[in-house]
């Protein structure tokens, strides 16, 4: 297990030890290591707003990251492998990796298969290519056989470890009760191993798709609205009724334009928007909305949850305004953490700059409306009523009503 994290640990790391694996982490992280290796266990809580559960997860221990050959040896004899280490971390890994498959390679060991557990379009051929390039052409031609780059959606929230979450245990992980990880069923080599709450799933950018452009970008538009109110958790931005409103019509744009697109009935995302719903105002998670918030530009890249997610709706001719909402929410973050002034010039200049937007798209005009709307200090409850305005008037001239 690459990353011994909160997702490392709070998530795939669990799910693995619990399916019966002896689960060896790998992070460069000194402390955590050694707490590892001392304790050869540590606790998970599983909390909500009414209750809470504590659960060991044992047969466990560490390397350090820093250590390649003891890193390239673990990966040479793993049964399966993952990694969660942070998307812009994958590049310093992939030497790691390399090593360890051409030792494997050497053995004439197993096919193995890496589940790709990062918040990253197209992980599969990212992290598949950064360990190529390390690798010979004979090598890679066995990479190519070998060894299966799975990709995954990570549905589980795991907010940032507090002193009173950990309760006195450095290696304490809290997390929501959700922990089912949909894999991509293709990607395997060999047979899929049979771990309870693996789903397999073909064809799996629904899946990548349904995570990025309802989940994760439903919990932007939320942190962001909220950011702007000044709720400090998303409890709170989704305890209101209008940034809740909003953050729905929002998600089920989504919801639209991914049925459209893979011709799955609306009914059957609807459920997974409810629950979404109502795991964001899981008050005992102390989720914070500046770190839903966090790194506001690569949430504003062309392909990531708020611009894609537009594109998406706009692909299958659905207007995306309460995804808008959460773009302008973005914008005004962006410059408030630059200390930039908020207006519409400057707004205009981090839209074409960071999203990839060409001047003159159609997206371009109706956030830089709604910005103003923010930049105006106007409430979620009179943005609400614009941005229906603005759906209506577009549905109009889209014929719809």
């Amino acid at each position: 297990m690459y990353g011994a994290g909160n997702i490392g640990r709070g998530f795939i790391g669990a799910l693995l030890s619990q399916a019966g694996y002896y689960v060896t982490f790998i992070d460069v992280n000194d402390e955590l290591v050694e707490a590892l290796n001392r304790e050869k266990s540590y606790p998970l809580r599983i909390i909500s707003s009414g209750d809470l559960e504590d659960i060991v997860i044992d047969r466990v221990s560490a390397i350090n990251g820093k250590d390649m050959k003891a890193v390239s040896e673990a990966i040479a004899e793993a049964d399966i492998m993952a990694t969660a280490v942070g998307a812009n971390i994958l590049k310093f890994i992939a030497g790691n990796i390399a090593e360890g498959l051409r030792l494997r390679f050497k053995l004439d060991a197993a096919p193995l298969n890496i589940l790709i557990c990062e918040n990253l379009m197209d992980a599969d051929h990212i992290l598949s290519g950064m360990i190529s390039n390390c690798l010979s052409e004979g090598e890679n031609r066995l990479l190519g056989e070998r060894v299966g780059f799975v990709e995954t959606s990570i549905g589980r929230m795991v907010p940032v470890q507090t002193d009173s979450m950990r309760e006195g245990h450095p290696l304490r992980v809290c997390v929501e009760r959700y922990g089912f990880l949909p894999v991509d069923k293709d990607a395997f080599k060999g047979e899929i191993p049979e771990i309870e709450r693996l789903v397999p799933y073909s064809p799996f950018r629904y899946f990548l798709k349904r995570k990025l452009y309802i989940h994760n970008m439903g919990h932007s538009v939320c942190a962001y609205i909220g950011l702007y109110t000044g709720e400090q958790y998303i409890f709170e931005a989704i305890g209101d009724p209008y940034i809740q409103l909003i953050v729905k019509n929002a998600m089920e744009e989504s919801m639209q334009a991914l049925s459209a697109e893979f011709g799955i009935p609306e009914r059957e995302i609807l459920p997974h928007i409810e629950d979404l719903l109502l795991r964001f105002g899981n008050r005992a998670l102390g989720d914070t909305c500046s770190r839903v918030g966090s790194d506001t530009a690569r949430k504003l890249a062309a392909s990531d949850r708020l611009i894609g997610a537009a594109k998406s709706c706009l692909t299958q001719g659905i207007f995306p305004t309460n995804i808008l909402v959460g773009i302008a929410g973005a914008i005004y973050r962006y410059l408030q953490e630059h200390n930039i002034v908020h207006s519409r010039p400057a707004a205009t200049d981090v839209l074409l700059s960071i999203s990839g937007l060409e001047s003159g798209d159609s997206l371009i005009a109706p956030v830089l409306d709604i910005f103003d709307l923010f930049a105006a200090g106007t409430s979620p409850k009179r943005l609400k009523s614009a941005v229906d305005a603005m759906k209506m008037a577009q549905m109009s001239l889209q014929g719809i009503v």
